[in-house]
């Protein structure tokens, strides 16, 4: 899930729109360009696969800063926390795990990761680490797909909630993350805040990234609660294009979907660090918890 504006990285998450696939257990796409419509761009997403063999093995390369340890030290400690409120030992479930670029180093410090993913090309890139191959994961889209047992903690970071594009599939990953909690668990995400105040009247794109390498704009859908990040990487004289399609929503809507799954709000913060989540933030880090 490549960072979306605002959670501290320049290009955006794209992660698991539901298919049509069944399940299946392993240890070991990213779009291309797409029509006119919502509907065509979804088709094709869908049809896909999401992260193919094309994009999988430069993602890591493509999330930049996202892999560093100022970045990954924070976000593990805040996981490891809520992986270890259990009596049966550390356990956490990611969704849309991808490369691993939060499992590995969760896994590093104690923590027994399970993971969820659609693209089973980006979990060869995931098999090519050092721990890649002890790390479960199950092939399937993070809506529907069920894992063997349950778990203190469910996570889905890095803007990946945004990659289901209807109400209906994000209100079906928060109800799929709740049924695999255990009593007084907690379903933890990372997404960004859209940022329609910096949308000038009557226009459609913002820019989130200008630089001699890359340009990033996302063009908004405000009557359809949508937007399509737009990416132009100019390497060698040469430019290639990236568009990734995305369902924003705003922290209230996701905290009624919590409360549709059987959830409550405990925290929410602007990032990893905890610090205190306000009207200025671009991010936030929400975090419910299941009835004990």
């Amino acid at each position: 899930m490549l960072a979306k504006a605002g959670v501290g990285a320049s290009i955006p998450a794209s992660r698991c729109i539901p298919t049509d696939i069944g399940t299946e257990s392993v240890t070991h796409e990213r779009v291309k360009s797409f029509d006119s419509s919502w509907q065509d761009r979804q088709a094709k997403w869908m049809s896909d696969g999401r992260f193919d063999a094309t994009v999988a093995p430069s993602y890591d390369a493509a999330c930049g800063e996202m892999n560093n340890a100022a970045v990954l030290g924070p976000t593990v400690a805040f996981l490891r926390e809520f992986a270890e409120r259990s009596d049966t030992g550390a356990r956490a479930l990611e969704f849309a795990i991808g490369t691993g670029r939060v499992a590995l180093p969760l896994a590093a410090v104690g923590v027994e990761v399970h993971g969820i993913e659609l693209s089973r090309a980006m979990l060869v890139e995931l098999a090519k680490k050092p721990g890649g191959q002890s790390i479960p994961v199950t092939v399937g889209d993070m809506t529907t797909t069920r894992v063997e047992g349950t778990f203190p903690l469910v996570y889905l970071v890095y803007n990946t909630i945004t990659n289901l594009l209807t109400q209906d599939e994000q209100v079906a990953c928060f109800c799929n993350a709740a049924a695999h909690l255990a009593p007084g668990g907690s379903f933890v995400i990372e997404v960004f805040i859209p940022a329609l105040r910096r949308l000038p009247l009557g226009e459609s794109f913002v820019p989130f990234d200008v630089t001699a390498g890359h340009l990033g704009i996302d063009e908004y859908d405000v009557a359809n609660q949508l937007l399509t990040s737009h990416h132009y990487w100019i390497t060698n004289g040469r430019a290639e294009l990236f568009d990734s399609p995305h369902r924003y929503a705003w922290p209230a809507e996701y905290d009624l979907m919590a409360k549709i799954a059987g959830l409550a709000l405990t925290q929410r913060w602007r990032n990893w660090n905890r610090e205190p989540f306000t009207g200025e933030s671009t991010s936030h880090i929400s975090v419910w918890q299941k009835p004990g």
